[in-house]
């Protein structure tokens, strides 16, 4: 009988930690997450999306911004598997502040890389890239040989994380995968992001709480999935001989606009009645049109994506 296996979640308070949790618990994996220590202090707020699991799975108080306290629990938890999930995520957050974002996420990824090769090297490697890499897109729709022009700093701290996990698997041998994972949402989504403020607005709207819903741009175009689908990908690259970059999207692209229509339209209501466009709330530099294409992941990993965008929607709103 094969020994446990043991993997590494950073960011595992996150909607797409608590999903790979999950999944890596049916697996019959020993599951260690990263977390920071005021979660441990506040695990009613901060550890909401992990109550369910909190039993099953270890917690270790660390920060991405220091190397060793990253350092001192890759040594002690000796995973088989790394899935590095954490980041400053908010993309309109980092137009305010540029400089925690490119801490958290390019250090952070430098730290956990640099730690692993010290203390793990045959540990797998996942870093988690996104669709905002290739910002300003030059092709549609993208595939992994797309070109990167970033358009905020989230998506710049993304591609030097990306080329941080390339460097550590070309030059120290790492097993290193890099996903470069498209929109993402479910009803653990946090309500920052466009997807969860929609759809927590427009039941709050039918419920009467509220009577109103300011968006920024409504033309922005977007390549929504479903995060339990994405993260068994991230599981599916680290089962490789072989490290490699994949897209992983559902080929769709959907307006703002739409994804409001399609969640108003499930409460029987009309978007157009309580949707505005906010000028106050469109980024300086905005993506306008995100389209990826997963064909690699589909014939090399045997993944596609299942949940499509109007179920997402309609599983958004009744959460």
């Amino acid at each position: 009988m094969s020994p446990q296996r043991i993997a590494l979640i950073t960011g595992i308070t996150g909607q797409d930690g608590s999903y790979l949790a999950e999944l890596l618990l049916a697996q019959d994996y020993e599951v260690h997450g990263i977390v920071r220590r005021v979660a441990i202090e506040d695990p009613e707020h901060r550890l909401w999306r992990l109550r369910h699991l909190l039993p099953r799975i270890h917690l270790h108080a660390a920060s991405l911004e220091s190397f060793p306290s990253i350092f001192k629990v890759i040594n002690t938890v000796q995973p088989d598997e790394c899935y590095h999930l954490a980041a400053q995520s908010f993309v309109g957050y980092s137009f305010e502040d540029e400089f925690s974002t490119f801490q958290a996420n390019i250090n952070g990824t430098h730290h956990v890389l640099a730690a692993l090769k010290e203390c793990a090297p045959a540990c797998r490697f996942y870093f988690a890239g996104s669709s905002e890499m290739f910002g300003k897109v030059a092709s549609l729709p993208q595939d992994e040989q797309a070109p990167f022009h970033p358009r905020s700093a989230y998506g710049i701290s993304k591609v030097a994380g990306f080329h941080l996990t390339q460097h550590y698997r070309e030059a120290y041998g790492l097993q290193a995968w890099c996903g470069i994972l498209y929109n993402h949402e479910s009803p653990r989504r946090g309500l920052e992001f466009v997807t969860r403020k929609i759809t927590f607005q427009a039941a709050r709207i039918k419920l009467g709480l509220a009577h109103a819903l300011p968006l920024g741009n409504l033309e922005a175009r977007r390549d929504w999935g479903h995060a339990r689908e994405y993260v068994e990908a991230m599981w599916r690259m680290l089962q490789q001989e072989t490290p490699d970059d994949y897209v992983i999207a559902t080929g769709e692209t959907h307006t703002v606009r739409e994804f409001a229509a399609a969640a108003f339209a499930h409460l029987d209501l009309d978007s157009r009645d309580y949707v505005t466009s906010d000028p106050a709330m469109v980024r300086p530099a905005d993506v306008e049109l995100l389209l990826g294409c997963a064909a690699k992941a589909e014939r090399e990993l045997g993944w596609r994506p299942r949940t499509m965008f109007r179920d997402l929607v309609v599983e958004m709103v009744e959460a």
